[in-house]
């Protein structure tokens, strides 16, 4: 028998022999001679002989589940384990075999077993609000080890003894999933879920599973729930989270404007957008997107949807929405004639945009400063020729990876080396073959070596540590600049681009020479 000293390194092994009747008579003899006190009874049995052996060792201690590898379940056992599982899933669970502990070889895997299961359990839950409530089992020294408010719950001074707790204000899907965390030491998240998850385990304390919902809420975040979740992330105190909404919700401004997701925001939230200064979005969006959430809001409200009621429930965030700067055309068929101003609010800005003597407004006439575009050059210089750089319906095509993440706005491209000349460019963004963003555009050239930017409608988020393949298709002059001395890592503010050649490309750009010069993105 191998025994383990937890004190210190030493291992002793333990060796019991059994005795044969011949060596237990010639034992007894010897033992008589030598005046043993032992009783006539005792005299009977067999002694026990042992050696003791010590094993010294500089391999660390080993766990139940490093000794026992876990393996497949023989063919009689893999029915009852799916059978355990399945039980365990449909909270129905009584276990009927007497050895079910001798099916799983660690602490674990046996503790496992007693999530949402009624064996042995000693509370229960009754969660979810009313209408939707699930009875759930509880083991309180297991709740206790995972939460300190289970402790406090169950085990504290003030701890009371009831077998059944309401939860009306967390969902059943979430608290089993905080559940499956703490038996399980397993993390099973859903998009649907996740954010009811983290109120879960902000509330009981669970602080590990709080930050594997926050890292699933980033690496999930985009333009049409990055509103929701800058509000949930202010609720949470979550300021990571926050910090990474407002990067998105900043640089894809329109998308997240007009994403159904912005109208089931707080009030708080839509006057941290409203004043935002680095919204990058024209200020008729912006206009339109209030007015979308205040005809929802209204229906929270229980209000007819009308004019009044609308610019009610906006109240003082109305003012928040920089009118005066709109674009005249915007303004004059837009906001003007939404209703949602007064009459006097109407000519005052009419006035604004063209007296010499502007009237005072309470809106704000200050123009956002939006986000400033970094531009990655990857060449070291430019040149001409009288046989290149030539566009007949080919594609220029380049790959590159960053380090940070970034939203790419656009591209910048050579232009004509034979004078001032007008092109059409079709240009690309892919991941892995599959287009996240394109553009069919002019730009026109004025004969210089200077670079000129081409636009997405809306800029493209990009992930870092994964290439992506930019692309363009020009029709126009076919003599162009092109750059030379390509580098294959350029380092811009923060951010590290990498460089690599694509199969894409069949008009000659790579690495070291070609078109596309400039990644325009927002960082």
């Amino acid at each position: 028998i191998l025994m383990v000293d937890e004190k210190g390194k030493n291992m002793k092994c333990l060796t019991f022999f059994l005795m044969l009747p011949e060596t237990v008579k010639n034992r007894s003899k010897k033992s008589s001679k030598k005046g043993s006190s032992s009783s006539s009874s005792n005299s009977k049995l067999p002694p026990v002989c042992y050696e003791i052996i010590t094993l010294k060792t500089k391999k660390k201690k080993k766990m139940a589940a490093d000794i026992f590898p876990r393996k497949k379940p023989a063919n009689t056992n893999t029915t009852a384990v799916q059978q355990y599982h399945q039980q365990n899933l449909n909270n129905n669970n009584t276990i009927p075999a007497p050895n079910w502990q001798g099916l799983y070889p660690t602490i674990r895997e046996r503790n496992a077993v007693m999530f949402n299961n009624d064996l042995m359990a000693d509370v229960h839950f009754v969660v979810g609000p009313p209408g939707g409530t699930q009875r759930l089992p509880g083991h309180k020294y297991v709740l206790a080890v995972g939460s300190s408010v289970f402790h406090a719950m169950f085990y504290g001074e003030l701890a009371e003894d009831k077998d059944e707790i309401r939860i009306p204000d967390v969902e059943p899907a979430a608290f089993l999933a905080m559940l499956k965390y703490i038996y399980c030491d397993e993390i099973d998240l859903a998009a649907d879920t996740v954010l009811a998850t983290l109120y879960a385990a902000k509330k009981y304390i669970v602080p590990h599973l709080a930050r594997a919902c926050v890292n699933f809420l980033e690496t999930s975040l985009s333009a049409k729930n990055a509103c929701v979740l800058l509000s949930q992330s202010c609720l949470f105190e979550e300021p990571d989270l926050t910090q990474r909404c407002w990067e998105v919700i900043d640089a894809q401004a329109e998308l997240a404007l007009k994403s159904e997701g912005f109208c089931d925001i707080d009030f708080q939230t839509l006057e941290s957008i409203l004043r935002r200064e680095t919204l990058n979005a024209k200020e008729i969006v912006v206009f339109e997107a209030a007015l979308n959430w205040a005809e929802v809001e209204c229906q929270r409200q229980e209000l007819t949807a009308t004019i009044e009621n609308k610019r009610k429930v906006l109240g003082k965030a109305l003012y928040l929405i920089r009118i005066p700067t709109m674009a005249l055309d915007d303004f004059a068929n837009g906001a003007a004639q939404s209703g949602i101003l007064t009459l006097n609010e109407t000519n005052d800005i009419f006035l604004w945009y063209t007296a010499a003597k502007k009237p005072e407004l309470q809106f704000v006439s200050k123009p956002r400063k939006g986000l400033v575009p970094q531009r990655c050059h990857r060449f070291q210089s430019c040149a001409y020729r009288s046989n290149q750089w030539r566009y007949r319906g080919r594609c220029d095509s380049i790959q590159f990876a960053v380090d940070k993440r970034v939203f790419i706005a656009g591209f910048g491209l050579y232009g004509s080396s034979c004078g001032s000349a007008e092109y059409s460019a079709k240009i690309e963004l892919k991941r892995q073959g599959v287009i996240l963003g394109q553009n069919l555009s002019k730009y026109f050239s004025d004969g210089s070596s200077n670079t000129f930017p081409v636009w997405f409608e809306y800029p493209v988020q990009i992930e870092p540590d994964t290439f992506y393949t930019a692309s363009v298709i020009l029709d126009g002059n076919e003599l162009s600049y092109f750059g030379q001395e390509g580098m294959t890592e350029v380092q811009c503010g923060k951010v590290t681009v990498q460089f690599q050649c694509s199969s894409d490309s069949t008009n000659g750009t790579g690495v070291q020479g070609g078109q596309i010069p400039e990644l325009i993105f927002y960082a």
